[in-house]
């Protein structure tokens, strides 16, 4: 776990690809806990301007050159994720300097020190989930810290990301990420695990995965729907949220797909295991606006709907595309594979899964693989997946880029269609998702 000296000036951590989900959560979280943070990033490098670059500024957070120049020998740590190779330049200059090089959720873990935590894991969901808990915490007037992987709509402004909010009671919440098995680190007075699926690891792995992270949670953990009966919770669902009761309370929750019920339950479960009553997250949740790319409407033009959604996985796919189904004719899906390794160990069930949700006029459009460099093996191609969803009788293309994405979609899309963008890590997707409502506007 990362030591965290009493030092003057304030102890210096420097972030290596800082505008990531995970990363700018946390270069946040340490800035607004005493840190000076520093960070790199190859999209400043390149000059793009991400949102979520400027407002890291704003946040506190020096921006430099990734080229080792961050770095010093009063640097306590160099901060990574799992996907900074060894090449790069900030981690070759730690090593020369012999500064410490810590992973991202160990310096969390040394934030989390001395503090109560909730956590939330899961396959699926987390995301939605931690939100969801720190909203209903702060409108009960908790005063929580929450570090987040995702944007909340709630939180976001024009000087804040949304990711993080924090708060100055000792409560935190954490989304806790198994993917590369950090959440192994954390030791949470309470856990909520979502659900558990094949993603990153095949089913049995995951599963043997969580029963470890089960054995780290202090008190207790909340776990599938906390309903009364298998099969009983059968929500209300519409184009525009759900809505369910339990224990008398009645729950509206402004955001579609059954999936999203669950969810919003398995929050409020959380919340009661430290305190807070079901009326009260019914109260917060009604004015929940939901996090940034799941299931985000990002604009309506001409009876067509574009939804802009992070799904990367199948389960999560599935759960978009029957969310949004409801309501509307047609889906006219695309997805973006947000690396080769990945698409290739969900390669049958990505197959499964579309053969099982779509529809006889649905379609489905997929990008090819997103590589951020660095070395990759090219197991699978996007228009592989493409081919395979074509021979079992879908309506299926490869598309070569976002300009014939946006002819195709523009082509096809009519009113009572929703058009659903899906995919992960490409900073594209969100973007690609507002210029098509643009260009549907001025058709």
């Amino acid at each position: 776990m990362a030591d965290f000296p009493n030092t003057e000036p304030l102890p210096h951590a420097h972030l290596v690809g800082v505008a990531g989900v995970g990363m700018n959560a946390l270069a946040q979280a340490l800035a607004g806990n005493g840190w000076t943070v520093t960070g790199s990033d190859r999209y400043a490098d390149e000059g793009q301007d991400l949102d979520v670059l400027r407002k890291l500024e704003l946040a506190g957070v020096r921006l430099l050159p990734q080229n080792g120049s961050g770095i010093t020998g009063a640097t306590q740590a160099v901060v990574v994720s799992t996907a900074i190779e060894s090449g790069n330049p900030d981690r070759q200059a730690a090593d020369r300097l012999g500064v410490p090089i810590r992973h991202r959720s160990e310096m969390l873990a040394g934030l989390l020190q001395g503090k109560r935590c909730l956590a939330v894991a899961g396959t699926s969901g987390k995301t939605t989930v931690t939100g969801m808990v720190g909203w209903i915490l702060e409108q009960a007037g908790l005063d929580p810290t929450v570090v987040n992987g995702g944007i909340m709509l709630n939180w976001m402004d024009a000087r804040r990301i949304g990711s993080v909010r924090l708060g100055r009671s000792d409560l935190w919440v954490i989304e806790a990420d198994e993917s590369d098995r950090s959440f192994l680190r954390y030791t949470p007075e309470w856990a909520l695990i979502t659900n558990i699926s094949a993603d990153h690891f095949d089913l049995a792995a995951s599963r043997a995965l969580f029963d470890e992270f089960r054995e780290r949670v202090r008190r207790g953990i909340v776990e599938g729907l906390g309903w009364g009966g298998a099969g009983a919770f059968e929500p209300e669902l519409a184009a525009d949220g759900v809505k369910f009761c339990v224990e008398g309370v009645a729950f509206s929750v402004p955001m579609p797909g059954r999936h999203n019920a669950g969810n919003a339950l398995q929050a409020a479960r959380l919340c009661e295991c430290v305190g807070v009553p079901l009326t009260t997250s019914a109260a917060a949740l009604a004015r929940f606006q939901g996090i940034h790319r799941r299931l985000e409407c990002v604009g309506v033009v001409r009876g067509i709907r574009v939804v802009d959604e992070y799904a990367h996985n199948p389960a999560k796919i599935a759960a978009a595309w029957q969310a949004v189904a409801a309501g509307h004719r047609r889906v006219l899906g695309f997805w973006r594979p947000h690396g080769f390794g990945p698409l290739a160990l969900m390669f049958d069930d990505l197959v499964a899964i579309w053969r099982e949700v779509c529809r006889t006029n649905d379609k489905i459009f997929v990008l090819p693989v997103y590589y951020a460099g660095g070395t990759a093996h090219r197991v699978r191609e996007g228009h592989e997946l493409a081919a395979a969803l074509s021979a079992h009788g879908l309506a299926a293309e490869a598309v070569a880029d976002y300009p014939a994405l946006q002819t195709r979609l523009m082509a096809e899309a009519q009113p009572g269609d929703v058009v659903l963008g899906m995919g992960a890590r490409d900073p594209e997707l969100p973007r690609f998702a507002r210029r098509l409502v643009a260009a549907l506007g001025g058709s």
